[in-house]
């Protein structure tokens, strides 16, 4: 039993030996079907044809990867996590199988150097390698079925490469952190595109800028606007903690434009109807008190003079020559607007003079 086992093995290893020994170090088993793993592996920018004249590469099973990977995935994450909410578990989920961590499992894995391209290609971020890791998996659901492929990712990457708890919990949406910031201090934000072009591959290159309230931030560059905006998120946010004169240059920038925000152009005009100034309100007999300081001129003009209101007293004076001075205040005793007679007067100056004696 076992010679046949290993005289099979021999069989296998006789054609395609390497790349029998190359996966068996990567996925953990000995593929069946060794076509759909070298399929997996093949870049497009190889010109391959099959019987029929399709071309071949790893488009096909990369698509269907990326779907199994996303139902192992979901799988673990929701296994692993039993207390959390859907919105955690789509996040963690996504951080697992976003491009960046597949083309830097691919790189430690070793998968980058089993794919066969024309060489241009990898000369730049195009993710390749996570491409391929996706087409990698679809060869084993293909080969080895729906539990094969989870085994492949508890065994082989989360146990050996990958904490989960770790990556659950760190943020790597640089890009929803900085507009967050910006929202919570009402700090205005826009990216900047400052270039759009392609490599001599022809690949589509973008470089994107960070303004911040009118001041340039970071700048970032990838293959994707995706990609650049988040290099030039997690740049600006780096420079905000580490630049305390940047982060007052933006929130001076601020301060400028909510000044200049509150400040009216010029007062709004009032609607309400006023009653003519020309004309003149006839003041009540009654109020007596309120006309106490007032005065006739020769002009026939009311004037209201500066001096406190007087005592209530009567207004008109008999005789003012005739006013006692009692130290430096006047006796307004005498004072009466009854008429007198010049008998009377001496009479009541004579009781005066025989007080006084």
């Amino acid at each position: 039993m076992l010679s046949n086992f290993i005289d099979r093995i021999k069989l296998l290893f006789r054609k395609d030996k390497e790349l029998y020994l190359s996966l068996y170090e990567i996925i953990g088993f000995y593929p069946h079907n060794i076509e759909l793993y070298k399929t997996a592996l093949l870049h497009k920018s190889i010109a391959r044809r099959n019987e029929k004249g399709k071309p071949v590469n790893n488009e096909r099973l990369e698509f269907l990867g990326d779907a199994i990977l996303d139902a192992v995935v979901g799988d673990i994450v929701f296994q692993h996590f039993p207390g959390k909410r859907e919105g955690f578990l789509t996040n963690t989920r996504s951080k697992l199988v976003q491009r960046e961590t597949l083309n830097k499992l691919a790189q430690e894995m070793g998968i980058n150097q089993l794919i066969l391209s024309n060489g241009r290609s990898s000369s730049h971020n195009s993710y390749m390698g996570g491409n391929a890791f996706e087409a990698l998996v679809g060869a084993i659901y293909l080969d080895r079925g729906y539990n094969a492929c989870m085994r492949f990712m508890k065994k082989r990457i989360l146990a050996q490469m990958i904490n989960i708890d770790k990556v659950a919990y760190k943020e790597v949406n640089f890009k929803s952190k900085l507009i967050e910031w910006s929202q919570k201090n009402r700090v205005n934000m826009d990216f900047k595109s400052l270039e759009e072009k392609k490599d001599k591959n022809g690949s589509p290159y973008f470089t994107y800028q960070v303004v911040l309230e009118g001041v340039e931030g970071c700048t970032g560059s990838g293959f994707s606007k995706k990609e650049s905006q988040q290099q030039a998120s997690k740049l600006t946010l780096e420079r905000l903690r580490k630049e305390p004169q940047f982060i007052d240059e933006v929130f001076a920038a601020k301060a400028n434009r909510t000044k200049m925000e509150e400040v009216p152009v010029e007062n709004v005009p009032d609607t309400e109807q006023k009653p003519d100034d020309f004309i003149i309100v006839q003041q009540p007999e009654q109020h007596v008190e309120e006309n106490e300081q007032k005065h006739v001129t020769t002009f026939k003009t009311e004037v209201f003079d500066d001096a406190p209101p007087a005592p209530k007293a009567q207004k008109k004076v008999s005789n003012p020559a005739e006013e006692e001075v009692d130290g430096d205040e006047f006796d307004l005793s005498d004072i009466s607007m009854k008429g007198k007679s010049r008998e009377d007067i001496i009479a009541e100056a004579e009781a005066a003079a025989w007080a006084d004696a």
